[in-house]
């Protein structure tokens, strides 16, 4: 069975739980524009606008089709997530948004929710992820920058929702946020090209150096987009460990003790990544509908010399062995 692990969807049920529910959302401002919606938190600037391919079911279907992919794992759109919100109205805004992902797993089986979480809240975001685990969910997409820019994951008000992880053995993928928190990739689309990796690539080396890949063992952590330049900062990551070890964690553990999807449009990039992880710790992914991700997302994969038993693993065997497909 060949399936995406990494996708996002916003389902038309959303939508309209949100146009119907605005009223609950004092912190929120849902905006009207060109057909769809956007959003402003807590008085911070709009969103872009639910781009029509988020929620598109028959063009999802038939790319899906196209590329041979029998399943995919998807989650909510990072620009609503909401994290600036008050922890309350967040933990409301959250359930919202799972309910619908959930319901729209449950009436097509060839989609698989993770949910989300508030993740401005160490407590509601635990509460969240316990609940989740209920309902069959068996991980979360969390941004980079909880409470808003400048945020950092390693957070110890977050630590209960880390605690929760480990102990659910939930699976948690890192995914950036539309703002890097650097204005200089406000220009040529750098947000995209650039800022995704650094906000990644920031947020998880303070997670290693924290020392949270070990202490919470028992969360499946997944770096998107390739692990966002992790191999070839592992060099330096690891010299700044030796000038402090007693202070920092050992980022060689923490780099081979992590997940990593394949969007990294490049087969040098895709080599360097197997070398410094192994195959066994990659699954494929596409960052469906957007055209930064790979929408051929197999033939990367394809063109390298993976035995059948890496193959079979990377397009599909992983994820289906950590969310217990």
């Amino acid at each position: 069975m060949i399936i995406d692990g990494h996708a996002h969807l916003v389902p038309p049920a959303l939508l309209e739980a949100v146009r119907d529910r605005r009223s609950e959302f004092a912190s929120t401002e849902v905006i009207d524009k060109d057909g769809s919606v956007a959003f402003a938190f807590a008085g911070g600037k709009p969103t872009r606008p639910v781009a029509g391919k988020l929620s598109d079911l028959d063009k999802r279907t038939a790319w899906m089709d196209a590329q041979r992919i029998d399943r995919q794992v998807f989650a909510g759109w990072l620009d609503m997530f909401g994290y600036e919100l008050p922890a309350e109205e967040g933990a409301i805004w959250s359930r919202m948004i799972n309910d619908a992902l959930i319901a729209h797993g449950k009436a097509d089986d060839r989609f698989i929710p993770m949910g989300t979480v508030p993740l401005q809240d160490g407590k509601a975001a635990a509460a969240e992820l316990e609940h989740l685990a209920g309902q069959g969910v068996k991980g979360v997409m969390i941004g980079t920058q909880p409470k808003g820019v400048g945020g950092v994951l390693d957070d110890g008000a977050l630590d209960p929702f880390w605690e929760a992880a480990h102990r659910l053995g939930s699976v948690i993928t890192i995914h950036p946020v539309f703002d890097s928190g650097d204005a200089r990739n406000g220009d040529y689309g750098m947000n995209n090209a650039v800022g995704r990796i650094t906000d990644t690539l920031i947020a998880v080396s303070r997670l290693i150096y924290a020392g949270h890949v070990q202490r919470f063992s028992n969360a499946k952590i997944v770096v998107g987009i390739g692990g966002a330049a992790l191999p070839y900062a592992l060099g330096r990551l690891r010299r700044n460990y030796k000038m402090d070890p007693e202070n920092l964690a050992d980022p060689d553990v923490a780099v081979r003790g992590m997940y990593y999807d394949t969007i990294v449009q490049d087969h040098g990039a895709l080599r360097l990544l197997i070398d410094t992880v192994g195959a066994d710790r990659l699954m494929m992914g596409s960052d469906m509908p957007f055209p930064i991700g790979d929408l051929e997302p197999l033939d990367l994969i394809a063109a390298h010399d993976f035995t059948d038993a890496q193959r079979t693993s990377i397009n599909g065997g992983l994820v289906a062995r950590l969310l217990d497909l």
